[in-house]
């Protein structure tokens, strides 16, 4: 309580302050949750919170309080507590994992083998669970994003290669990829646009994603994605040259509460006929429509439905979509709280991930990270939701190694 009788609560972590560096400290040495944790400042970090919410504790119970000092007490105790007792936890997890250690070294000088494997595969259960600890200790200290529960409108795009249909190929694979995973975490996958190209590839294509965390496992995905490959069909694959071709990622979070107004008077609505494949697919009738919003030049296009009304109802829900993400855009700016990852999401020309079929390697370039099996990634099951989880955990990292460090500059005067 301070003199003028009211408590002033720190924030947790004030992120609008600072933005955040790839050439931190952890970035050198690769660091993971667990290893974060050993950090001298993560630690007296965590004791000052542990002691801020013993005292907090010990006001609540004082009489003197009013009701608006008992209310503001209430807030901060609930804010610290689940810190305090991850941090008591991993404590207790740590003396566990230390006592098993001197084990292992009693067992070796002893050459008791048997009783030593046991003990280092109790050790590595041990040091699994810390690292889970950690990073659910870590997520509680990082504020949430505020777009995270959003469902979101995600693009795929061909880009442009020497080669012909290696782009528009593996665009379509990006795309089944990405319907694969919404399957996969039980999320709704509604196809807004697709654009198929005439050799079995696709051009362009849109879909509406919907359901827990969305755009919290998906935002990172935004950006060029680079394939290096030999084609296995057209003429380009006779030369058995590997070729590189790019598509390109867009993921827009759509709150649920967007609420946009479009003038009419602003927007040129235009009618086709739908492209596809053929058979039923095809209108005989000029169902499909491109809606432009003529002061951004932002252009949606729908031929899903085979009514002109429902397809004129998801490019309008799309166009509110894509003018809303320029508001998000303006306030992520302005708030500083975008991690470093997410400004590659906004950066479409900029190389996010590689992926090399003749190595069977998949490259993820913002955190030097290399995953096996293409063809499992591409399934868009658990090898892909692996990769995704990486790059969370590292932007949980990033964010409290950012603040830690500049934490320590305010303290030495910097």
């Amino acid at each position: 309580l301070h003199n003028h009788g009211y408590w002033r609560p720190k924030p947790l972590l004030d992120t609008a302050r600072f933005m955040l560096s790839f050439n931190s400290w952890h970035r050198k040495n690769h660091q993971n949750s667990q290893a974060l944790w050993k950090h001298e400042a993560v630690q007296k970090y965590l004791e000052t919170l542990s002691k801020e919410y013993q005292q907090v504790s010990h006001q609540l119970s004082a009489d003197s309080l009013n009701d608006f000092e008992q209310r503001t007490l209430r807030r901060r105790c609930a804010d610290l507590s689940p810190i305090a007792a991850a941090f008591q936890e991993i404590k207790e997890a740590e003396k566990e994992v230390q006592e098993l250690e001197a084990m292992c070294t009693e067992l070796d000088s002893r050459d008791e083998k048997q009783l030593l494997q046991l003990a280092l595969e109790e050790k590595e259960s041990l040091d699994r669970k810390m690292n889970m600890l950690c990073r659910k200790l870590f997520q509680l200290l990082v504020p949430k994003e505020k777009y995270d529960r959003s469902p979101v409108i995600l693009e795929v795009a061909a880009g442009r290669t020497t080669g012909g249909d290696i782009c528009q190929q593996f665009t379509k694979e990006m795309f089944e990829m990405y319907q694969n995973y919404a399957d996969y975490k039980c999320w709704t996958f509604d196809i807004v646009n697709y654009v198929p190209a005439e050799i079995g590839g696709l051009h362009h294509a849109a879909a509406h994603i919907s359901g827990e965390n969305v755009y919290k496992h998906l935002k990172y995905e935004g950006g060029t994605h680079r394939v290096q490959r030999i084609p296995e069909t057209g003429m380009s694959s006779r030369m058995q040259r590997i070729h590189t071709g790019t598509m390109s990622v867009i993921v827009l979070p759509q709150p649920e509460e967007v609420d946009v107004k479009v003038d009419p008077k602003d927007l040129r609505i235009d009618t086709f006929r739908a492209r596809g494949a053929g058979g039923q697919h095809v209108n005989k009738t000029d169902s499909a429509v491109r809606i432009v919003h003529l002061p951004t030049g932002l252009a949606v296009e729908c031929q899903q439905e085979r009514s002109q009304q429902l397809n004129k109802e998801i490019a309008l829900r799309t166009l509110r979509a894509k003018l809303y993400q320029q508001v998000i855009e303006k306030q992520l700016s302005q708030e500083q709280s975008a991690r470093k990852l997410q400004l590659g999401t906004r950066a479409q020309s900029e190389r996010i991930r590689t992926y090399n079929f003749t190595q069977d390697r998949v490259t993820d370039h913002r955190i030097s990270y290399d995953a096996r099996n293409i063809k499992e990634i591409l399934s868009g099951k658990e090898a892909l939701d692996k990769l995704i989880s990486r790059l969370l955990e590292f932007a949980e990292i990033e964010a409290v190694t950012q603040y830690l460090e500049n934490l320590q500059a305010l303290e030495g005067g910097g």
